[in-house]
C-alpha cells in the first residue's frame, strides 16, 4: 500500500475514533442512560395478535401496520361512535395508537391501556420478591401512569412495552387550525416524558411552555401542540445515538402521524438533539401540509445540505452559545455521524436566536428567545421572528398568504 493508499484509510480511522471519544466524553455533561428490562402490563404483540384475531360481523379489522390512515378514517365512520366505542373497549392498545381512528376515541382508549397498566405495576408493589431496584422503578412507573390519567390529559399515543412510548395533546386537535410537533431526542422514555426537576427539558414540559407562548403570541388562534415521543429513542450515547437506524424507524411513524392528522391544519416540526436527526429522515416524506422543519441543538440531519432535505417546508436552525453540541464532529462517515452542522450558513437553513437557551436542554424555558421563536413559527407570525447573527434577514422572503 502506498502512502497515498494510507491516506485516506487514517483520516476515516482517526474521524471514527474523534467521534467515539467525542460522544463518550459528552456523556458526563449531556445526555444520561437510562436502562430497565420490560416490564408486565399491556402488551403490544398480544393486543396485536387478539386484533388480528377479531371480526366485525365477517370482515377483519384494518391492519394496523398496512392501512392508510384514510382507510382506517372510513371503517371507523362506517362502525359509528357506539361500534367504535365497542371495538376500544375491546381492543385499547390498538385503538389508542391507530392512526386514522377518531381522536377523542384514541384518548378514552389510551386511558383505558394506562389503567390496565397502572394495575399492572401496582401489583408489582405488592411483590415481596421484587428487589430494591425493582420496586423504585414500578413505583416512578405507577406514578408517571397515574399523572397521565389526571383529568384534562390528552394522550394520543401510549405503548408501555419495554422504555415505553408516549404522545400528549394540548389544546383541540380537530379544531385546530395549526398544529405544533415537538420531537424530542436520547433518553425519551415514558419514565421521562415529563419531570418535575428539568420540567421544560422533557417532552410534556416542552409543549405546556410552547403551546402557553403560543396562546400570548396570538390569543385568537386555533392551536395545538403534541408532545410526540412515539418512537424508541437511544438510551445514552451508544452507537444509537451516533447512527439513524433509531431515528429512520422513528421517520416512518412521524410521516404516519402528521399524515393522519385530523382536518387540513398547518404543521410545524420542532426536533430538538437527536429528534432533528429524525426529522431530516423523515423530511422527505413529510404531507405538504407540514410547512416549518425547525431545529435546535442538531447534531445533524443526515444531509449536508438543507436542500438535500427534498421538503417544501421552510427548514429553520437555531443553537446556544454554550449548547455541548456545537463540539460534536458535524460528519457523517461509514453512517456515524449525523452529517453538516445546520447552524453553518453553508447548509443554507434559516437561522434563529436561541438568547437564553443557557445551554442544550433549555430551548423550551419560558423567557428565552428561542421559546419565543418557536411560538412565532407555531402560530404563523414570522415577522415576529429574532434572526441569529450570522442571518439576520431570516424571515425574509415569506408572503402574508402564506404566514395566514
Amino acid at each position: 500500500m502506498t502512502s497515498a493508499d494510507a491516506s485516506p484509510t487514517l483520516a476515516v480511522t482517526r474521524t471514527l475514533l474523534a467521534l467515539a471519544v467525542v460522544f463518550v466524553l459528552l456523556a458526563t455533561v449531556g445526555w444520561t442512560t437510562i436502562r430497565h428490562r420490560p416490564e408486565p402490563g399491556p402488551s403490544r404483540a398480544a393486543a396485536l395478535a387478539a386484533w388480528a384475531r377479531d371480526r366485525v360481523g365477517h370482515y377483519p379489522l384494518p391492519d394496523p401496520a398496512a392501512t392508510p390512515a384514510r382507510s382506517v378514517a372510513a371503517f371507523f365512520a362506517r362502525l359509528g361512535p357506539v361500534g367504535g366505542r365497542r371495538l376500544a373497549e375491546r381492543h385499547p392498545l390498538v385503538v389508542g395508537n391507530l392512526n386514522g381512528a377518531p381522536v377523542a376515541l384514541r384518548y378514552r382508549a389510551n386511558r383505558l391501556t394506562l389503567a390496565a397498566a397502572l394495575d399492572a405495576e401496582r401489583d408489582r408493589l405488592d411483590d415481596n420478591r421484587l428487589s430494591a431496584d425493582g420496586r423504585h422503578e414500578a413505583r416512578r412507573r405507577a406514578d408517571r401512569f397515574a399523572s397521565l390519567m389526571r383529568p384534562g390529559r390528552q394522550v394520543l399515543a401510549f405503548d408501555p412495552t419495554g422504555k415505553g412510548r408516549a404522545a400528549e395533546v394540548l389544546g383541540d386537535l380537530e379544531r385546530a387550525r395549526r398544529v405544533s410537533v415537538i420531537v424530542p431526542g436520547v433518553d425519551t422514555t415514558l419514565l421521562t416524558f415529563q419531570k418535575t426537576h428539568g420540567r421544560y427539558a422533557a417532552p410534556a414540559g416542552m409543549a405546556q411552555a410552547l403551546f402557553a407562548a403560543e396562546r400570548r403570541a396570538s390569543p385568537g388562534a386555533r392551536v395545538a401542540v403534541i408532545a410526540w415521543a412515539d418512537y424508541t429513542a437511544p438510551a445514552g450515547v451508544g452507537v444509537d445515538a451516533m447512527t439513524g437506524r433509531l431515528a429512520a424507524n422513528g421517520a416512518v411513524r412521524l410521516v404516519e402521524m402528521t399524515s393522519a392528522l385530523p382536518g387540513d391544519a398547518r404543521v410545524a416540526l420542532f426536533c430538538h438533539s437527536y429528534g432533528s436527526v429524525l426529522c431530516g429522515l423523515a423530511a422527505p416524506e413529510l404531507p405538504s401540509r407540514v410547512t416549518d422543519l425547525a431545529v435546535a441543538g442538531s447534531p445533524g440531519m443526515r444531509v449536508e445540505r438543507a436542500a438535500e432535505l427534498a421538503t417544501s417546508a421552510r427548514v429553520w436552525a437555531m443553537r446556544d452559545a454554550d449548547d455541548w453540541i456545537e463540539d460534536v464532529p458535524h460528519m457523517e462517515v461509514g453512517g456515524v455521524g449525523h452529517g453538516a452542522d445546520p447552524v453553518d450558513p453553508e447548509f443554507g437553513a434559516r437561522l434563529l436566536s436561541a438568547s437564553g437557551a443557557a445551554g442544550h436542554s433549555g430551548y423550551f424555558e419560558p423567557g428565552t428567545e428561542s421559546l419565543g421563536n418557536f411560538a412565532a413559527i407555531g402560530v404563523g407570525s414570522y415577522r415576529d421572528l429574532i434572526c441569529a447573527r450570522a442571518d439576520s434577514a431570516c424571515h425574509h422572503g415569506i408572503s402574508g398568504a402564506e404566514a395566514a
